[in-house]
């Protein structure tokens, strides 16, 4: 060993071992404030199918695709990052001797020939990233970039570290075909042969270059270990996790669909047996959040996907999903040491620790211990109100999150505490709270006009208790009971039923309500006392009928939502459909034909909790496809990416005074594609969208109709007004 390589060889041993040390410490006190969070046993279920989704998700980088180019890129440099690693370790025996390398397989010609390949496609795929980046940066006056708020020399720092890196280890293979040690043929390792035939016959270069990569590498390490909140590094490591833990791994997409029931200690909330001096009442202070929770915010990779993708900051709302996430973050690793001191409120708001506890703290920890969670700027809330009411839910940002994220569950749960303990909440959201409670529709409408829609049709709707066969219980909801526009598909729904033969059954007045405006907006209380309600009819209507034969069928997403998939957890078992899925599979079997095309151009709006939520994007698509004589002009953000009309998580009853109304962005689009129908298949999507319509006064230009409307026109092209348009004189709605 020359002196050259006693020298590399100390120094790469000295920046690794203060490295190791650092990484360590970091890594203890990442899981010590993940820990801090509440239990949530639900996470450790099913390991098998999470394992498979985990591998899934990060090898197959099924998330990170939907952005083809980013996401190609991404996986080059990740792959880049896992299997050049060996190339890291071995520098560790370059720096020792020039001829230095992995024992065993460091000479094999396949592991020369995959490093190879990996070292460029990861250079390309860097500088692709890079060159994103640089192009997309915060202060582009032209658009609102998905970087604005990130760290952005995190970013930059840790690209730069993965491109010398991968310079490096071309640069220490050019020095051994320089010096004639370098052990693969030409045909395996041409860039490395091209490099070293540029470079002089040094034979410490290896040594040194070896040490420099080293260095880098460490100096990495050191970095992120000084910066435990840096996700854009640490994501690399607490990714696997965070998307082995996600909600619901066997759920398709974005794993939403049913909110999680409010927890207290790791259990669902008894509101029976509960006491708001004891239990926890949605989150108030960051530990109240499950330990999952905690590292979603660490694992935040700062990408602003669910940032660009958000129709609040799209529309220049307060929100960001990513901010909001970032908030948290900081403040739950500014707030630790508080915690880990013994601090914290109970649930009375009393003070945990004892004063000898904490005075070792400094006075800046000890701040952000007393700093509230929800409150404006003259209250040093980490998260302002106007931020928490600006979500629609539409679950955007979970569905494009790269290491799931669970946003929407985040923001409700913040909302609970606000709407139960603090009373806190958009004044305007209260009539419909009360509407729901007293009238058992947001509406107000009084609940002996819900049958009023069936006036005028030319056959009889059985209603559930006069008939006892029937195959689907057709859940009305409270739009398509009330609202005007609501009834006229609710009653072409009917119609289309009735033609093909389906026999059907309402339950009329016995109906009220699903609750899912109450518990978006966080009063759980009510969701539940509604929900309960409607769960002892449902299941009194099915008495007898084993589960497969307990079918419904809604028009409403929202109710389709809640029906299926959040009723369950109340002791509701039922086969939930939209009516566009039926609708789908009664023309798909010849019981309902379209004998005249419906002309003219016709585009599809994909209602948020239709499909991000729930996944059903084909069925309205092939009902239109049949109905519509030119086809479907697809909207440029639809399916996964379609953009929110602005009416969910409670929003269709709060006054958008933000910036830009979301239905007008969402007008706008559809107006650009020439269309001269707008096709919806939810009831609050269709009011949003006719008064984006109005305000752009464009209703001689374009129509907004249910998929069912439509369908109707072109089955019974005579005379479809009788039985779907004409809505009978209004009692009360």
């Amino acid at each position: 060993m020359g002196s050259v390589q006693i020298v590399t060889t100390v120094l790469a041993a000295a920046v690794t071992a203060v490295a190791v040390w650092l990484a360590t410490r970091a890594v203890l006190r990442m899981v010590a404030v993940v820990r801090l969070g509440q239990p949530d046993a639900e996470r450790f279920t099913d390991r098998g199918i999470r394992a498979r989704n985990m591998l899934v998700e990060t090898l197959g980088h099924t998330r990170m695709l939907r952005w083809s180019v980013v996401g190609a890129a991404h996986w080059f440099v990740m792959v880049a990052f896992v299997v050049l690693s060996l190339l890291v370790l071995e520098a560790y025996f370059e720096v020792v001797t020039p001829t230095g390398g992995l024992p065993v397989i460091g000479s094999w010609t396949v592991y020369g020939l995959v490093t190879e390949l990996i070292g460029v496609l990861g250079l390309v795929g860097i500088l692709v990233l890079i060159t994103i980046r640089l192009a997309n940066r915060p202060g582009n006056p032209e658009r609102r970039s998905r970087f604005t708020g990130s760290t952005m020399w995190q970013g930059y720092f840790v690209e730069a570290v993965v491109l010398a890196v991968l310079v490096c280890g071309f640069l220490i293979r050019g020095f051994k075909v320089a010096t004639d040690h370098f052990e693969f043929p030409v045909w395996a390792t041409p860039v490395s042969h091209a490099v070293g035939s540029l470079l002089p016959a040094w034979d410490a270069g290896t040594s040194v270059t070896a040490l420099v990569k080293i260095a880098i590498s460490m100096t990495w390490v050191i970095v992120i270990a000084l910066n435990v909140t840096m996700g854009v590094a640490w994501h690399r490591f607490a990714a696997f996790f965070n998307i082995f833990f996600k909600r619901e791994p066997a759920r398709a997409g974005s794993g939403l669909g049913a909110l999680r029931p409010m927890m207290s200690q790791g259990k669902p909330l008894d509101f029976e047996e509960a006491d708001p001096e004891k239990d926890q009442f949605g989150v108030a202070h960051v530990e109240q959040f499950t330990w999952k929770g905690l590292l979603d915010f660490t694992t935040c990779t700062e990408c602003g996907r669910c940032q660009s993708q958000c129709p609040a900051w799209n529309t220049a709302k307060p929100l960001s999903p990513k901010l909001l996430v970032l908030s948290l973050r900081d403040h739950a690793y500014a707030k630790a040491p508080y915690l880990l001191a013994g601090g914290g409120k109970d649930a009375a708001g009393e003070e945990k620790a004892t004063e000898a506890q904490l005075a070792h703290l400094d006075v800046l920890a000890l701040a952000e211990g007393n700093r509230p969670l929800i409150g404006g700027a003259e209250d040093g809330g980490v998260i302002d109100p106007d931020v928490l009411w600006s979500c629609t839910t539409c679950g955007a940002c979970v569905e494009q999150c790269p290491v799931d994220i669970e946003h929407v569950d985040h923001i409700v749960d913040m909302r609970r505490y606000q709407v139960l303990i603090e009373s806190s909440f958009p004044a305007e959201a209260g009539v419909m709270l009360r509407n729901l409670e007293n009238k058992g529709n947001p509406w107000g409408a009084p609940p002996n006009t819900r049958e009023d829609w069936t006036k005028g049709l030319d056959f009889e709707v059985p209603r559930v208790g006069e008939v006892d066969d029937f195959e689907y219980l057709f859940w009305v909801g409270c739009a398509g009971a009330f609202e005007d526009r609501a009834k006229k598909t609710t009653r072409a729904v009917a119609t289309l039923l009735h033609e093909a033969g389906v026999s059907f059954a309402i339950l009329g007045e016995g109906e009220t309500c699903t609750g899912d405006p109450a518990r978006r907006i966080g009063n759980e209380f009510l969701f539940q006392m509604l929900a309960q309600q409607n769960v002892e009819t449902l299941n009194e209507a099915f008495e007898g009928r084993e589960p497969g034969k307990r079918k419904i069928v809604a028009t409403c997403p929202h109710c389709f939502n809640t029906l299926g998939n959040e009723y369950g957890q109340l002791g509701g078992d039922f086969e939930v459909v939209h009516h566009t899925q039926l609708l789908a599979h009664l023309v798909a079997t010849g019981k309902l034909t379209p004998v005249q095309p419906v002309d003219g151009a016709l585009t599809y709006h994909d209602p948020c909790y239709l499909g991000r939520h729930n996944r059903v994007f084909t069925p309205p698509r092939e009902v239109l496809g049949a109905a519509a004589a030119d086809g479907i002009t697809e909207l440029p953000r639809n399916r996964e990416r379609s953009f929110c009309c602005g009416a969910g998580g409670a929003r269709m009853w709060m006054e958008e005074r933000i910036g830009k109304r979301i239905n007008v962005d969402r007008v706008e689009e559809a107006l650009a594609t020439g269309a001269q129908t707008i096709a919806v298949g939810c009831p609050f999507c269709s009011t949003m969208l006719n008064d984006g319509v109005n305000g752009k006064g464009a209703t001689d230009q374009v129509e907004v109709v249910d998929v069912a409307t439509v369908l109707l026109r072109s089955v019974k092209p005579a005379n479809p007004d009788k039985s779907a348009d004409a809505v009978p004189v209004e009692t009360g709605s």
